[in-house]
C-alpha cells in the first residue's frame, strides 16, 4: 500500500537515517551538526539511491574519525522519498523547520530534485546537487552547486553525436520519457541536431514509467535511422533494452543509446548481461579511469556494499556522493563556518579536491569543467558480476583526454564483436 506524504513525514522510526558511527577522538561540546537530505531508497532510482547513501556514511564515518567539523560530530538524517518528486518539499521542509538542519544535501536525480528549488531559493539555502541536471536553468539559486561531471545538455550528447558523425550517420531517431529529466536531455540532443543538419525520422515522448517499448522500437526500426539516441530512467531502460534485443534496430543503425539511466547500476547490468553489447551511453566512471584516492574508495565501498546488499561496484553514484561529503568538509573548515553565505562564496571560488578529481563551478553551481564520459560495452557475458571489474568491458571512447579504444561499428556488428 503506498504511503501518503504525511505518513512518510510521520513515521520518523522507519523512514530516517541517522548515523550512529564509533569515533576515534573525543569531539567538543556542542550539538551535533546535522546534515538533511532525501534520497530515493525505494522505486525506481531506490537501487541507485542506496548505494549513494551508503558512500555519504562512509564519508560521515571518515569525517567523524577525524573529529567532526567545527569540532563537533556530524549526523546525517535521510528520508526516504520514494523515487517521487510530490514527497520531496514537505520532507524537506520538515528537515529545516523540524529537524532545524545546518546543511541540506539534494536528492539523488532530477525529477525529485527540481520541486525543491523555489523553497531553497526562497528560504536563503546552500544547496549540494546530486546528479540533476538543468535544475536550476530556470530557477537560478546562487547557493547551487552540483556534484555531477556535467554542465549542459551539449555535454552530455556531444560526445554520442561526434561519434555518430565519425560513423557517418546522417539521420536520426529520437525517444524519450515525458518528464523533466529526460525532456531537459532529448531537448539538449534536439539542438545539435538541427545544428549538425542531420535528418530527424522519428522523434517521440512516451508516458513516465512505461514498461512496454515494443510499438516504439517497431517505429524506429520502419524509420530507418541510422542513429538513436534515449533518454530514459533506470526502469524504462531495461524494458528498452529487452525490446531491442527482441526486435531489432536494422542494419542500418550505426550508434544505439546516449542517455539511458540505468545502464551504469551494477545490478542492471548484471540483469541485461550480453544483451548490453554494442551499446554507446553516458558514463561518470568505469574501471581503468586513474583518479586520486579512488582505489582506496572503492576497496572500502565494495566490502561495506556487500554487506548492506547493494550495488556491489558503486561505480555511477557512490564516489560523487562522497566527493559532495569532501566539499563541504573543505568550506566548512577553510571558512570555519556553518553560514550558508559563506560556504556559497568559498565553494563559488575555489577548486575542491575530491576523488573524483578536481571540482570547480560556473555562476550557476554546475561543473565548469565538465567530465561526461561515452563508453561501448563490449563482450558482456550473462550472469557474470566480477566482468564489469575488468578495462575493456565499458571502453572509453569519447572524451578524447579519457579515451580507451576505438568505437566499433555498427550497431549489430558490435553486438556481436568478441
Amino acid at each position: 500500500m503506498k504511503k501518503t506524504r504525511r505518513q512518510i513525514l510521520s513515521t520518523a522510526g522507519a523512514a530516517v537515517v541517522a548515523s550512529q558511527l564509533p569515533l576515534a577522538s573525543a569531539f567538543a561540546q556542542g550539538a551535533p551538526v546535522k546534515i538533511g537530505m532525501s534520497m530515493p531508497q525505494t522505486g525506481g532510482l531506490g537501487a541507485g539511491g542506496q548505494a549513494a547513501l551508503l558512500a555519504l556514511r562512509m564519508w560521515v564515518e571518515d569525517v567523524n574519525a577525524k573529529g567532526g567539523l567545527l569540532g563537533r560530530k556530524v549526523e546525517l538524517i535521510a528520508y526516504d522519498d520514494q523515487s517521487n518528486g510530490a514527497n520531496t518539499p514537505g520532507i524537506y521542509t520538515k528537515l529545516i523547520d523540524v529537524d532545524k538542519v545546518d546543511l541540506l544535501i539534494a536528492p539523488y536525480a532530477t525529477n525529485v530534485t527540481a520541486p525543491i528549488m523555489p523553497l531553497v531559493k526562497e528560504r536563503g539555502l546552500l544547496l549540494m546537487g546530486n546528479f540533476s541536471f538543468q535544475v536550476n536553468a530556470k530557477v537560478q539559486h546562487d547557493m547551487w552547486f552540483n556534484n555531477a561531471p556535467w554542465n549542459d545538455a551539449r555535454g552530455w550528447s556531444e560526445g554520442f553525436m561526434e561519434l555518430g558523425k565519425r560513423a557517418g550517420a546522417k539521420s536520426i531517431a529520437i525517444f524519450a520519457a515525458d518528464a523533466e529529466f529526460q525532456q531537459n536531455l532529448a531537448n539538449g540532443a534536439r539542438d545539435l541536431v538541427k545544428k549538425s543538419g542531420w535528418n530527424v525520422v522519428y522523434d517521440q515522448n512516451y508516458p513516465p514509467n512505461n514498461t512496454d517499448f515494443s510499438s516504439i522500437i517497431r517505429a524506429v526500426r520502419a524509420a530507418k535511422p541510422e542513429a538513436v539516441f534515449v533518454a530514459c530512467y533506470p526502469n524504462e531502460a531495461v524494458a528498452i533494452m529487452r525490446s531491442v534485443n527482441e526486435i531489432g534496430l536494422g542494419s542500418q543503425v550505426q550508434i544505439f543509446g546516449g542517455g539511458m539511466v540505468g545502464l551504469q547500476f551494477t545490478p542492471i547490468m548484471q540483469s541485461l548481461g550480453s544483451l548490453l553489447n554494442g551499446v554507446v551511453n553516458y558514463n561518470s566512471f568505469v574501471p581503468g579511469l586513474k583518479l586520486p584516492g579512488i582505489d582506496d574508495f572503492f576497496k572500502r565501498y565494495s566490502v561495506r556494499a556487500t554487506a548492506a546488499k547493494v550495488d556491489p561496484l558503486g561505480y555511477y553514484l557512490p564516489p560523487f556522493n562522497y566527493a559532495t561529503g569532501q566539499m563541504i568538509e573543505q568550506a566548512v573548515n577553510a571558512t570555519k563556518s556553518l553560514d550558508h553565505k559563506k560556504l556559497a562564496d568559498y565553494l563559488r571560488k575555489n577548486e575542491m579536491q575530491t576523488i573524483v578529481g578536481p571540482i570547480s563551478f560556473d555562476k550557476f553551481g554546475e561543473r565548469a569543467k565538465p567530465r561526461v564520459l561515452q563508453a561501448q560495452f563490449r563482450n558482456i557475458q550473462d550472469n557474470n558480476v566480477e566482468q564489469f571489474k575488468n578495462v575493456g568491458k565499458q571502453v572509453v571512447l569519447w572524451p578524447e583526454a579519457d579515451k580507451q579504444g576505438e568505437f566499433i561499428f555498427p550497431f549489430d556488428k558490435a553486438r556481436k564483436a568478441i
